[in-house]
């Protein structure tokens, strides 16, 4: 199997000499033949004075990585919590979004490739501190910041430390990412995360290598661990596109893994794909698929699977695994219904139902407004 590259030289860079006030990145080590290597992904990048990651933004500097992006983002927006995809945290409520610039994995379809693949850094908003983010998302009314856009886990201690300012003002962090991080960076990065959703974005080493250019294993131990070793309220996304990653037969393994790993409780997206980035050529995916898709993974076992990016009423609609009532009612993401009961629970038959839950529903609707923060 060929690697994939694991640096870039600062041909593409700014003049190296604007590191010198970035911050010092953690999870990175040297090594005997005088290089360091980022121990934060599992790409281990290794590093000469002067190169950057394979994300980008992770850099050498002199004999420390630092992280260049800190406090820097590509752009605010207040979402519904739904468009993370997040169906059972605080449903209806607002979330303060955010990325920066960069990626640690090279997906072909990428639905953000002006930002994931930026090289640009004039693009990048003036500076926006873990507090000033926190005060602002306060001041807006929403209840959570989300770390998104643009994979959190490379830019892991921007958004832990925002997670904490979020957390003195009582508000909840929540990172959305693909999971590709390394044993020794999981604990300190999900630690202060309320909720992950992570994207499992197929259920083979063939896709995931041809397509994104990372390994499933790490991605699969990532999701394992974060069920079993936090308290992050978890749900998981997978985008099917047409021809790769939307067999029966493979929606059916990954479904099954889910239930093995992870039990029944976790909640799945299945979401539709459009043409993007290197994939132009890719028809969209088929409301049908979506459908069917859900449908397998119900089969199988799973309680709570959704459809995401098409108009699916009934894929959107959580019901009570017990008896069938509907307990959230949605279109789009807007709330239409909301009967779960102050205890978290079915009204029909008392069943509890997983998640995180508040006494009363939020409002915020389906809108998403851009915001500054200065």
């Amino acid at each position: 199997m060929t690697s994939a590259p694991t640096s870039s030289a600062d041909k593409h860079s700014p003049d190296v000499g604007a590191w010198h006030d970035a911050p010092t990145a953690r999870w990175w080590s040297p090594l005997a033949d005088g290089r360091i290597e980022c121990d934060l992904c599992p790409r281990r990048c290794r590093l000469h004075p002067g190169q950057r990651g394979f994300c980008f933004v992770r850099a050498r500097e002199g004999d420390r990585m630092v992280l260049t992006t800190y406090g820097r983002s590509s752009g605010f927006a207040i979402d519904p919590v739904e468009k993370k995809p997040l169906s059972h945290f605080y449903p209806g409520t607002a979330v303060l979004s955010f990325g920066t610039a960069g990626c640690n994995l090279n997906c072909r379809f990428c639905q953000n490739w002006d930002i994931s693949k930026s090289r640009e850094w004039d693009r990048l908003a003036a500076a926006a501190s873990p507090e000033a983010i926190a005060a602002a998302a306060r001041s807006s009314g929403c209840d959570s910041v989300a770390f998104t856009y643009n994979d959190p886990v490379i830019f892991a201690e921007y958004a832990i430390d925002t997670a904490h300012a979020c957390h003195e003002r009582g508000l909840q962090a929540i990172a959305v990412t693909a999971g590709y991080i390394t044993d020794e960076a999981r604990p300190e990065f999900f630690a202060p995360m309320d909720a992950a959703n992570i994207d499992l974005k197929g259920f083979s080493e063939d896709f995931y290598w041809k397509v994104t250019g990372a390994h499933l294993r790490s991605v699969l131990d990532t999701i394992v661990w974060v069920h079993e070793h936090t308290d992050t309220w978890l749900e998981l996304t997978t985008l099917l596109i047409p021809g790769y990653n939307d067999s029966s037969d493979e929606i059916a393994r990954m479904s099954r893994w889910i239930l093995d790993e992870l039990g029944p409780d976790v909640p799945l997206h299945f979401s539709a794909f459009h043409p993007d980035f290197k994939m132009l050529d890719v028809a969209p995916t088929p409301p049908a698929t979506l459908r069917a898709a859900r449908a397998t993974a119900l089969d199988i076992g799973l309680h709570f699977v959704y459809t995401g990016n098409v108009h699916d009423p009934e894929g959107e609609t959580t019901t009570c695994h017990a008896c069938g009532a509907v307990l959230i009612e949605r279109d789009w993401y807007s709330i239409l219904a909301y009967r779960i009961t102050k205890e978290g629970r079915c009204p029909s038959c008392g069943t509890s139902v997983p998640g995180r839950f508040a006494d009363v529903v939020g409002d915020w609707g389906r809108h998403s407004i851009p915001i500054h923060i200065s």
